[in-house]
């Protein structure tokens, strides 16, 4: 076997606390970490308890899972500022193990998963994660939203009921059968909880305002004594120990009706923290290794199994909150870690005055901003293809489940993609998907057509349909420049189709160059993806983004944009 093969295969392993180190890590960069550590851990410990008690499960397996796999997700993983622990999307397919094959089902689900991803590391199967239709994402993340707001009713009014019923349908008549029941203390614990979040967010964006809730709504059920159910009136409160190695009874006899919740879990786990990874992409101007990544989320998960936790992937709104703090190292999510510990130590006798109402605000939060509905609008504004699947996707992740949703979505995705592709036949036979280095047949036989540009514009072109599978291609082309560049030039002559994740990666493309000062100028729009941007609302905008009829036009404006030539042509399409 070739060596260099070897290492490069294995490099992509290496985890990012390795890189840092090799680089030099100081106490300057410590300090930085441990602040940003500190603030992501205070973010965090309200959420991990109201996703444990949401999966059906009692607050300090959340803990536990946040300080076990939070640790090895920074300390092995792909991202340098990746923070992971339990995440909202788990909540509905953890309740329904839980209830079906008790707490022994979902640590072997949580292990299975694990080796899951560890697999999908080492097969190199983290790239195709990319390929994700952006309708099934955004399809199956509102419809979690759906049923993260639909399992808080109970603990949000204060019902008198057992239990909560995991269907949907029957869920909702059980609330109906039981709304007299609704305790008004409850209900004013709620409200005022989300009300000092949508304060709070308001005035002092930077404040951790879900932790401002809880020890508000802690403090008026205290003073008042207040009738409402607590963590100590449900749970007995929390335990001040180490999380402690366990390995508890395990229905080995069921692995066969657990692979698909946990391939559901496994497949969460992989696009979460991968799109996480993204996003800190994204803000830091870094790189993750996505292969090493889902690596790491697999042995955090089997650790935090091993540890009584719940499953976990790397989170993307703690991810921000550690970038915007300060964190640039893996070191900043082992703080993080290292601190929800010492508050559980410290804080676990008082833990036990929260009341549920609290944690039920939060995680009404949590469910509204999962819901992204103006993301949900703008992708039905697009094909009718593209709705259909978010739609049904949608539906069956609320009504059905989340494992048939999610197969569901990418094969009627795919089969949107094939008659798609049988309408494009004619246009894009026998040319290739995109050519980076490609021009108009008409220009691009001169090779020296690049040289000839003018100072600090640069020019692309794609070749052939921009949907799903191609769309995410786009993210590399900034990165492609050799040399400081104003006008970004993006040739879509040659492009018959577009769909709503090739719109949603030209969104992203414009907001990258926004932020590298780097006006975009798109030429050649055919009449299919002109009138799907337009459906969709990417309008062009003065000083950022232009739309013009041919290279010619582009170039001509570009010269202007640069000042190296007067202005002559239109600024847009007409």
């Amino acid at each position: 076997m070739d060596p260099v093969a070897v290492r490069r295969y294995l490099q992509q392993f290496v985890p990012k606390f390795v890189t840092v180190l090799r680089e030099g890590y100081g106490w300057r960069d410590l300090r930085g970490d441990a602040i940003a550590g500190l603030t992501v851990a205070i973010v965090a410990l309200p959420l991990a308890m109201a996703l444990a008690i949401a999966s059906g499960t009692t607050p300090e397996k959340g803990l536990y899972t946040a300080i076990v796999a939070g640790f090895l997700i920074s300390a092995l993983g792909g991202s340098r500022v990746q923070i992971g622990g339990p995440t909202a999307a788990f909540i509905p397919v953890v309740f329904n193990v839980i209830e079906k094959f008790g707490f022994g089902g979902l640590i072997l689900c949580t292990l299975l998963a694990g080796l899951m991803l560890i697999g999908a590391g080492l097969l190199r199967l983290g790239t195709l994660m990319k390929y994700m239709p952006q309708p099934v994402v955004t399809g199956f993340t509102a419809g979690i939203a759906v049923s993260i707001f639909s399992s808080q009713v109970k603990d949000a009014l204060g019902l008198a009921m057992p239990s909560v019923p995991s269907d949907f349908v029957e869920r909702w008549v059980a609330y109906a059968r039981h709304l007299a029941t609704a305790q008004p203390a409850t209900v004013l614990l709620t409200l005022t909880g989300l009300a000092i979040v949508a304060v709070v967010r308001r005035w002092r964006p930077g404040w951790p305002s879900f932790l401002i809730a809880l020890l508000g709504c802690t403090a008026l059920s205290v003073v008042f004594a207040l009738p409402a159910e607590t963590i100590g009136s449900r749970f007995g409160g929390l335990p001040s120990s180490l999380p402690a190695f366990d390995f508890p009874h395990i229905p080995f006899e069921r692995t066969r009706e657990l692979l698909p919740s946990s391939f559901t879990i496994a497949f969460l786990a992989g696009v979460e923290s991968l799109l996480s990874a993204v996003v800190a992409d994204g803000m830091t101007g870094g790189r993750h290794r996505s292969n090493g990544e889902l690596v790491a989320q697999g042995l955090a998960n089997i650790g935090a199994a091993l540890f009584g936790g719940l499953p976990a992937t790397g989170a993307i709104a703690r991810t921000a909150t550690n970038i915007r703090a300060g964190g640039r190292t893996p070191v900043a999510g082992m703080v993080h870690a290292a601190c929800l510990l010492v508050f559980m130590l410290v804080l676990a006798p008082l833990m036990k005055f929260v009341p549920l109402a609290a944690l039920a605000a939060v995680l009404l939060v949590v469910a509204w901003n999962m819901s992204e509905i103006e993301h949900f609008r703008h992708t039905l504004s697009g094909p009718k293809g593209d709705g259909l699947v978010l739609l049904l996707t949608f539906g069956l992740t609320v009504f059905l489940d989340l494992t048939v949703a999610i197969e569901v979505g990418l094969v009627v995705s795919a089969f949107v993609f094939m008659f798609r592709m049988a309408e494009a036949v004619e246009i894009s036979a026998g040319v290739k998907l995109m050519d980076e280095n490609g021009d108009d047949r008409a220009l691009a036989e001169d090779a020296t057509q690049r040289a000839q540009l003018p100072p600090g514009v640069e020019v692309f072109q794609i070749t052939g349909p921009l949907f799903f599978g191609a769309a995410n291609r786009l993210d590399d082309l900034l990165d492609q420049f050799r040399r400081p560049t104003k006008v970004f030039i993006l040739r879509m002559r040659l492009v018959p189709i577009i769909d709503a994740s090739g719109v949603h990666a030209l969104k992203t493309l414009l907001e990258r160059c926004r932020r590298h000062d780097i006006v975009l100028v798109v030429s050649g729009l055919q009449a299919q993806p002109l009138r799907v941007i337009r459906q969709m609302a990417l309008q062009p905008r003065e000083g950022e983004l232009y739309f013009v009829p041919n290279y010619a036009a582009a170039l001509a404006l570009s010269q202007q944009l640069v000042g190296a030539g007067p202005a002559t042509v239109p600024a847009t399409l007409p």
